[in-house]
Formats: structure tokens, sequence, C-alpha cells
């Protein structure tokens, strides 16, 4: 489990590919603590397991469903990728929920500035639109942000200087892939109603009174 809240961002070294899956080694300045063979870390928000590390980078195996939900396999050697340990037990939690299990993709449709801040606007499936709500949570490679508009075709989020300058969300261009992961409590809400649970007097409409939706 993680929180969003990126904690190193590293470089793409290389990329070794083999018959069902790939091996990607990820250089970083070194952690205070150094990563473990079979911990998990977050690569531009898709939970990988490391399989070898040393105190300046580490591997992971790749496998072909994950390079297929993910743009990792767009990424190329010294392309920059966002870090994040997972959670252990008594961590400050300080962003949301997150995974590490990425939904899609979204590329980026506008970047404009507002103020000190960046707003950037993302396309993407309407499957994946459709889990947003306006003020919930996204992560968008791995970084936890606040949607701040929402349609069918994609949504907004905001970036305030400090994300913009120790993430690699600052690296994007027009057209840009990221990893999209919505949010998880999200998530059961939809899968609950929409297995009938509508019929034992829980409605959207409910929902969106009391505040859990918008």
């Amino acid at each position: 489990m993680f929180t969003g809240l990126i904690q190193k961002v590293g470089t793409l070294s290389h990329v070794k590919r083999v018959t069902g899956s790939a091996v990607i080694v990820i250089s970083h300045d070194p952690w205070d603590n150094p990563l473990e063979p079979g911990e998990s870390v977050a690569v531009n928000g898709a939970c990988l397991t490391v399989t070898h590390a040393n105190h300046a980078s580490f591997a992971c195996d790749m496998l072909d469903e994950t390079a297929g939900l993910t743009n990792l396999p767009s990424k190329s050697p010294g392309d920059r990728l966002n870090l994040e340990r997972a959670l252990s037990a008594g961590d400050r939690f300080g962003g949301h929920i997150v995974s590490g299990h990425v939904d899609g993709i979204g590329k980026l449709a506008d970047r404009r500035t507002a103020g000190r801040d960046w707003v950037f606007a993302f396309a993407c499936d309407e499957a994946i639109a459709a889990e947003m709500v306006l003020k919930g949570s996204i992560a968008c490679d791995g970084v936890s942000l606040t949607v701040s508009a929402v349609s069918s075709a994609g949504f907004e989020v905001n970036v305030i200087p400090f994300t913009f300058e120790n993430t690699n969300l600052g690296d994007l261009t027009l057209g840009s892939a990221v990893n999209l992961e919505t949010d998880l409590v999200g998530k059961y809400v939809r899968r609950y109603l929409g297995a009938g649970a509508g019929s034992a007097g829980l409605t959207m409409d409910q929902l969106r009174d009391a505040g859990f939706i918008s």
C-alpha cells in the first residue's frame, strides 16, 4: 500500500526484454535505509517487486500485463520515474490510499498556469473518468492529486510548485502518457452499487445527499 507522496525521482537505466516480461533497472540517490529484495516499490504508480538492489539502483520484473496497462514500456533510458516505497506500520499517511494497481493511461491534453500553480488536463477512457468525483483523489504517475474538474472524457488537477519540481510531472508535454489509479474507496462503492445494493435501499442520490459523491 502507498500514499501517493513521492519519495524520490529515479532514472531508468536500462530495460531487458524476456519472454512474457521485462527486467527494468532504475538508478536513484541512496535511501537512508537501503532497498531490499522482495519489497514493493511504486514506479510511476505501478507496484513492482524489487528483485536486486544496491545503494544506487534496483531491478524489478515487469510482466506483460503490467506493460499493457502502464506507460513504463514507452520509457527510454534516462527518463525520470517517480518512486515510493510501500508503507510500514506507523508511517505517516499524508496522501490517499494507493494500491499501485494502475487502471489505465491518461494523456496530457493541456497544461497552463494558475497563479503559482499548474493546471493539468488529462484525457482518459470514459470508464476511468466514471470512477472520479470532483474534489476526489487520483494518482497520476503515482502522485496523489485532487480532481479539480471531471467530465466523461477526462479530468483536471492542480499541481503546486513543490510537486511540479519534486516529481516527474514537470517533464510532461502535450500528449505525454501518465499512469492513472482512481480512488480505491470509490471503486468499492461503485462495485457495491453495481451488484444490486440499490435494491436494499442505497442509491446514488442517497450517497450524493450524504456528501460521499458529487
